[in-house]
């Protein structure tokens, strides 16, 4: 079942050779059982099968056990009775992800077709219930460490890529963002997506193409919200460190990245205004960078930060600041040039804003004036014909 066997196949069985009838009766006798008797059955079974698999494993190596050991054809109704166990309730294993994270007995490569069926089983019903287990617990053992094992990255992008492509998947995990109070994309799983989508160009390797095909989707994710409110400003708090910590890894692609999600933090949350103007002189390059991307295309984003009360603050305090880390000599050599860049985009971004302003105080007025001088025009004209 599990030997160099895709993803897309070991999912499947043993359902695959289940009567439809059957399967709908055992799938509504299981929904009756209590959720906690359910849990442990879970667990008790993925027990048994891995025991088996390990049993398997040491013969394979030439090792003598004194008894006979069982037929793995035993093990077959314990993974028919899991998989529909998952399939009606896959809500459990959300409770049993934490388990399955720390315990080593579930960990090593060995290990993970097992954990991957098992998560497949859920997601097969409930993508969001798989994708957030992939998110917590297997996105971790395959990005930011070289040591990985290319087939067991390869078993976890294949899970992933399944999941998306499954009918209205995307509708269906944007919808259920929040699962049992976490998001199903937090912010440090955002981070390590990044890190794998953006590498430096001397660490690209062959699954990067995969992880860049995933990012949009997962990054929409871990986005997605209603703006103004305390989860998603408490998400940005989180992502703003985070992007000014790629920003400095001076990685082009990761830094362009990065500068999207700091000024979509900006766009969340005004605390962020006053989180930039603290770390401004200290990552001049990292703040002259990000002054740059919002004058160069300003129509991006000027949408999106308007009303530009917090942004203009902002812009005056870093000239502020600019000013006065050149005038007392306090701005490091290396810094200088940048601050220098990042003054003449603050002015430029400041015209920008003040005439926007400008342009929305006195338009409406403007406009009305005209409209009554036309009214005005047109009664008289209709008066001297008389």
């Amino acid at each position: 079942m599990f030997k160099e066997s895709p993803v897309s196949k070991i999912i499947d069985i043993p359902i695959c050779h289940v009567p439809e009838a059957v399967y709908r009766i055992a799938a509504d006798w299981i929904g009756q059982r209590p959720a906690d008797s359910l849990g442990k059955f879970v667990v008790w079974s993925m027990d048994k099968i891995l025991d088996d698999l390990a049993s398997q494993q040491s013969s394979a190596k030439g090792s003598k056990k004194s008894g006979q050991q069982p037929s793995s054809k035993s093990q077959v109704p314990i993974f028919l009775v899991l998989a529909l166990t998952l399939r009606r309730k896959p809500d459990i294993l959300i409770s049993l992800l934490p388990m399955l994270r720390d315990d080593k007995k579930y960990q090593g490569h060995d290990k993970l077709p097992v954990i991957i069926w098992v998560i497949g089983q859920a997601a097969q019903v409930d993508p969001v219930v798989g994708m957030f287990a992939w998110v917590h617990n297997l996105l971790p053992l395959i990005s930011g460490k070289s040591s990985v094992n290319p087939q067991s990255r390869d078993l976890v992008l294949q899970l992933a890529e399944r999941i998306l492509a499954a009918p209205k998947a995307k509708n269906i995990l944007l919808n259920g963002v929040v699962r049992k109070g976490e998001r199903l994309v937090p912010p440090s799983a955002l981070e390590l997506l990044m890190l794998a989508s953006f590498p430096a160009p001397a660490a690209r390797i062959k699954a990067t193409e995969r992880f860049e095909s995933v990012y949009p989707i997962l990054k929409e994710l871990a986005l997605t919200g209603s703006p103004g409110t305390k989860a998603l400003k408490q998400v940005s708090q989180q992502l703003f460190p985070i992007a000014v910590k790629a920003l400095r890894q001076n990685n082009p692609n990761l830094s362009l990245e990065a500068a999207d999600i700091f000024i979509w933090c900006l766009t969340q949350n005004s605390d962020c205004y006053k989180q930039w103007e603290k770390l401004h002189l200290e990552n001049a390059e990292t703040s002259t960078f990000i002054l740059r991307k919002l004058s160069e295309e300003w129509k991006v984003y000027a949408e999106k930060l308007s009303p530009f009360d917090d942004l203009r603050e902002t812009l005056k305090t870093l000239r502020e600041k600019n000013e006065e880390a050149l005038a007392d000599g306090a701005a490091a050599p290396e810094s200088i040039a940048f601050i220098h860049d990042s003054d003449k985009y603050c002015k430029a971004i400041l015209a920008k804003v003040t005439r926007k302003s400008s342009c929305m105080k006195f338009g409406v007025p403007a406009i009305a004036i005209a409209i009554g001088a036309i009214i005005v025009a047109s009664k008289s004209s209709d008066w001297n014909l008389m």
